[in-house]
């Protein structure tokens, strides 16, 4: 466990804390282990800590030395106290702290040093997302629009970026130019000065956490991407609009990311190691990177790491970040059947994720039916239909041919043919090479039990088919033995979004709704840096990072069409114009539901939030409930009060209604206002009802007049 130790000021969060958090605050709060001196042993060499001062007088986003110098004076004093070395690194724009190697017995006596907040050792966190194919129904991401986010800069804190993909290079059509950002760009021999430009804005690499002795040897020490997670983040969030899709000789369109426009600064803090179980993201070199990207002045900063306990020193950066003017973007995190939602703290949008409807295709079987199933091919093929089974190689056996293993095919019989394979035994795309190698023209995937449907990219084209589909090809073979079918693309299938198993759901006994909002996050299609085996520049992702850079887009959006918005307002309106993503599905798995780009331009009516009471819940002076949030978390019965802040543009009615309750009867007052351009209105939720442990969920809807909706979740637990 990671050790950390803090000294409250004031009323601390612990205070108001639920039972369920009470035993995590005593891990935070209590005093430091005792050193392996004082029990008789050699002492432990020093570790690097996280060390957060008073909040107060932060640089954030202005270019002010003189402040900086006397903050770093205030670190050095806190230092000198406990006879500790100079820092690896400094923050004094998101934080005002320094991480530094520390004895043991230094960070416990630095913890009670009079202005120290927090006091943490460096630890390494996981990236939200993975590469490739998935045991999840597929979801070909769709591309973007060829428009938006001009003049808005997209901090991308991950793995780097492949700066020699089209979808980061400085087209002519981005638009205005940011006139705020602050960022530089560090070059090396894998990053020269031609790898920012017009689109890429900003590029810096943070390794002294991770240590770079640490490091696989291959890995560059520039911003240029190892991993691939970070470019294919950056290339949902903003790749350019209108760059051909090629994977080997198929062509699947144009692709967009979804605020093409938008510029990016790239913060690489995350790093593969030797063995890739130790890949990940050092504390210490997240939150230097998000430090960076608040004084730089990013607009819309994307985390899509996992997350660590509440109130941790990354979560403190990312406050820092919000009061900077940055609205950010968060990954819930991937464990869903053991972890809850990351980043519960108001200043992060944390997102979920769900799987979306899937590329089709068709296969028909001469002149009698037609099968759909899941094809990423835009290619037409034809060719007579043969089991692989029935056309094992010479020396292969019948059950390795059924499933396509390598060289388990006769290349005379599989020529020019389409083939039946089984899943199983080898990964889908590689039964599909198989087939490619035995000059196959087309596949056809045979699932063996489920519906699971995937749009992979496979080496020639292929149609994959449920179970059912599958038997009803395999007897239309048996009777046409050498009947012709045709694999072509079709229609997406699929039916409505749903919510991942492993998407992290929120915690019913938390102080807020997590996750906030969720986007599709199974098979997104992304760019990624091109591999010296194949030369492959797309490739599926799957997770809630995926999620969390689809959302990342559309706020860029919101902040490009909306300059003056903050990001309360940002938040706010990505969640009051989200839908529910399954019907059932409770808020504390999808938070407010699916986001809608072009809604949410348009909310009508936003809660806004000053910086302040962020900071006022950090100090726990006032909990969730009472903060002006689009959402609502409650232990049992009670009234709240939240307020309304009109950005149309005239005047309109709302009226109210609450929907989706069972235990508890909740009721608004008033129920109907008239609200003008830029004025707040004030509402009340009245809950009541008996005690009880099941967990109530619903909704607070206000619709207006031009049919506008204005949704908020509301959970009721204890």
């Amino acid at each position: 466990m990671t050790q950390r130790v803090a000294r409250p000021r004031g009323r601390h969060w612990c205070a108001v804390a639920t039972a369920a958090a009470a035993a995590l605050c005593g891990t935070l709060l209590g005093p430091a282990a005792p050193t392996a001196a004082a029990l008789g042993g050699e002492p432990a060499p020093p570790a690097l800590y996280l060390v957060t001062l008073d909040q107060r007088a932060l640089v954030h986003r202005a270019d002010d030395r003189g402040l900086r110098q006397r903050l770093e004076r205030s670190q050095d004093a806190v230092l000198a106290a406990v006879d500790a070395p100079p820092p690896l690194y400094r923050w004094t724009s998101a934080l005002n702290g320094m991480a530094v190697k520390l004895t043991g017995q230094q960070a416990h006596d630095l913890a009670t040093v009079p202005g120290v907040a927090t006091v943490e050792q460096n630890s390494v966190r996981t990236l939200a997302g993975s590469v490739g194919p998935t045991t999840s129904a597929t979801a070909l991401g769709h591309p973007g629009s060829r428009r938006g986010g001009a003049g808005v800069v997209i901090g991308i804190v991950d793995s780097g970026l492949d700066p020699d993909s089209p979808l980061f290079a400085a087209v002519p059509d981005l638009g205005r130019a940011p006139g705020h950002f602050h960022g530089s760009c560090e070059t090396s021999s894998t990053w020269p000065v031609g790898a920012c430009n017009r689109k890429v804005v900003g590029a810096r690499w943070f390794v002294a956490g991770f240590g770079s002795s640490a490091v696989r040897s291959s890995s560059s020490m520039s911003p240029r991407d190892d991993d691939g997670h970070g470019t294919l983040v950056a290339s949902v969030a903003a790749g350019n609009s209108g760059v051909s899709v090629k994977v080997g000789s198929q062509r699947l369109g144009a692709y967009s990311g979804t605020a093409p426009q938008a510029r990016l600064a790239v913060y690489k803090a995350c790093w593969a190691a030797p063995d890739p179980d130790h890949d990940g993201c050092a504390t210490a070199d997240l939150v230097t990177a998000i430090d960076r990207a608040t004084a730089d002045g990013v607009d819309v900063l994307n985390l899509s790491i996992a997350g660590g306990a509440p109130f941790d020193t990354v979560d403190r950066a990312l406050l820092g970040a919000t009061v900077g003017g940055a609205t950010v973007i968060g990954a819930a995190g991937n464990e869903g059947r053991s972890r809850f939602a990351a980043h519960p703290s108001p200043w992060v949008t944390s997102v979920g994720a769900f799987t979306g409807r899937i590329r089709g295709g068709r296969l028909a079987l001469g002149s009698g039916p037609v099968l759909h199933g899941a094809m990423s091919s835009k290619r037409t093929v034809s060719g007579r239909l043969v089991l692989a089974g029935d056309i094992a190689a010479p020396d292969a056996r019948v059950r390795d041919a059924r499933l396509c293993l390598p060289g388990s095919l006769d290349a005379a019989q599989a020529a020019g043919a389409v083939v039946l394979c089984e899943r199983g035994g080898i990964g889908r795309v590689d039964k599909s090479q198989t087939v490619a190698l035995a000059d196959g023209v087309g596949m056809v995937l045979a699932n063996g039990r489920g519906n699971d449907l995937h749009a992979d990219f496979q080496q020639v084209p292929t149609v994959h088919l449920s179970r059912a589909d599958a038997d009803l090809a395999r007897a239309w073979q048996r009777t046409h033995s050498l009947g012709e079918v045709t694999l072509s693309p079709g229609e997406a299938v699929g039916g409505a979004p749903e919510l991942t198993a492993w998407s992290a759901p929120g915690n019913p006994r938390g102080d807020l709704v997590k996750p906030d909002v969720t986007a599709a996050g199974v098979d997104v299609l992304g760019a990624i840096p091109a591999t010296d085996d194949t030369g492959a520049r797309w490739n599926h992702f799957s997770g809630t990072s995926a999620a969390a850079a689809k959302v990342t887009g559309q706020a860029a959006l919101l902040r490009s069409r909306h300059p003056a918005w903050s990001p309360a307002r940002v938040h706010s309106a990505l969640l009051t114009t989200a839908r529910a993503v399954a019907g059932d599905a409770s808020p504390l798995h999808q938070g407010a539901g699916r986001t809608r780009t072009e809604a949410a331009s348009r909310p009508g009516l936003v809660y806004d939030l000053p910086v302040r009471d962020y900071e006022r819940y950090l100090a726990g002076r006032v909990r969730g409930r009472n903060l002006n949030l689009p959402s609502l978390k409650l232990d049992g019965a009670g009234i709240v009060r939240r307020t309304l802040t009109s950005v149309a543009h005239r005047a309109r009615y709302y009226s109210v209604r609450t929907t989706g309750f069972t235990e508890h009867r909740v009721r608004v007052t008033p129920a109907a206002i008239r609200i003008g351009p830029g004025e707040r209105r004030t509402f009340r939720v009245v809950v009541t009802g008996p005690l009880s442990r099941t967990v109530d969920t619903g909704w607070v809807v206000w619709r207006g007049t031009d049919g506008t909706r204005v949704r908020i979740p509301v959970v009721i637990g204890d």
